[in-house]
């Protein structure tokens, strides 16, 4: 087994880390609390090609690998959990359905602008009745000429209020079966009829613009269906299985942020004469979350080594999200503790890191998912 990074993979996580430390942490307490969108260091972001990692350059994309595109994510999450969400959503949610199973033009239309940073995609798959279970499904459209007209209603959906297009999720029609067939559609954000939304008040990554889609006879052409009709429930679980590896790597980035601040904090703070880091309770604590920080990046770039080989990473990927998500608050609540009431504070950050592990937890597939993913992979 190697573990050691590549060249290439060693010089996009200094790039990225370097990029996070001046231009994303001054900001990650004002983007937290503003609840606002950072426009800007996307559009940095995209100048610097983040957006394109792991597609291939005839696409406007760096051609680089699933796992440096994953130590990037990393690096974003370990300054800002706003921020590395928007990213992993826009790459992983947005571009990916498009690289996977969009038709040549299509990759030229969508996937070129989105990889080169030039616009951003959602993804519209939850809705209000349709969470874990994304086969109850109600949003629909059908068929009216050479058209497909759409209605229904999204939630929760990443980066929805700032992107170009959408990608939806709709029954179209039955299968052999007589259940309802989903296909995926690619529908341009300004279409007429569509209405987008942004007022959730969130716990956490506050930053990241999570909003409500409303479908009312949107209508678009049939050519925007995206891969084969009916075809939209295994395209959108092979999706959510890639997307998992980028969470795992969003929740990786949080729980090393966690134990580089209450390490840090636990060398300066004295107490009964001494840094707290000399005693014992504490020395265990940040063992702890060392152990655990460095058990999960090896899940996630276990994972992403198998997709990059082209080998079988489902449950590889779940593996990775549950344990890394759990990690990332697990550190964040022993950060807090070690800083003691500072800790509760909106200035040491680590209250943020909490806030922001907890939503990855629940998104990408609930920990419950996840461990239903596992245990059928295990044949019960």
């Amino acid at each position: 087994m190697d573990f050691e990074l590549s060249k290439e993979q060693l010089m996009v996580k200094k790039m990225v880390k370097e990029f996070a430390d001046e231009v994303i942490q001054p900001r990650a307490i004002e983007i937290d609390k503003e609840a606002k969108f950072p426009v800007d260091i996307f559009e940095q972001m995209g100048e610097l090609g983040l957006l394109g990692i792991p597609f291939p350059e005839e696409y406007g994309g760096a051609g680089a690998d699933t796992l440096s595109y994953a130590l990037a994510v990393e690096e974003i999450g370990r300054v800002c959990g706003s921020t590395g969400l928007s990213y992993a959503a826009a790459v992983s949610l947005g571009a990916s359905p498009i690289y996977y199973f969009g038709t040549e033009e299509q990759k030229q239309n969508y996937l070129v602008p989105l990889a080169k940073g030039e616009a951003l995609a959602s993804f519209g798959l939850t809705e209000p009745n349709a969470g874990s279970d994304a086969g109850g499904t109600q949003t629909t459209a059908v068929e009216d000429g050479d058209d497909y007209v759409i209605n229904g209603e999204k939630c929760f959906i990443t980066n929805a209020g700032y992107a170009k297009f959408l990608i939806v999720t709709a029954i179209t029609g039955k299968n052999e079966k007589g259940q309802n067939a989903i296909s995926s559609i690619i529908v341009p954000a300004d279409t007429k009829g569509i209405t987008i939304s942004s007022d959730y008040d969130k716990m956490g990554v506050r930053g990241s613009d999570t909003a409500e889609i409303v479908l009312n006879d949107v209508r678009v052409p049939k050519e925007n269906l995206l891969g084969e009709a009916h075809k939209g429930f295994n395209q959108f679980l092979h999706t959510l299985d890639g997307g998992r590896i980028s969470i795992a790597a969003l929740g990786l980035g949080i729980a090393q942020g966690s134990l580089d601040r209450a390490l840090s904090y636990a060398k300066e703070r004295k107490q009964f004469g001494k840094p707290i880091s000399s005693f014992q309770a504490i020395q265990f604590k940040l063992a702890d979350m060392a152990m655990e920080v460095e058990l999960a990046r090896n899940m996630v770039h276990k994972a992403a080594w198998l997709k990059d080989n082209n080998k079988p990473f489902g449950k590889e990927a779940a593996y990775a999200k549950l344990y890394a998500t759990e990690t990332a608050f697990r550190n964040a609540n022993q950060a807090i503790q070690i800083h003691g009431g500072y800790g509760y504070m909106r200035e040491y950050e680590v209250e943020r890191y909490l806030r922001d592990a907890k939503l990855l937890e629940i998104g990408e597939g609930t920990s419950e998912i996840q461990r239903m993913v596992i245990a059928r992979q295990l044949g019960c």
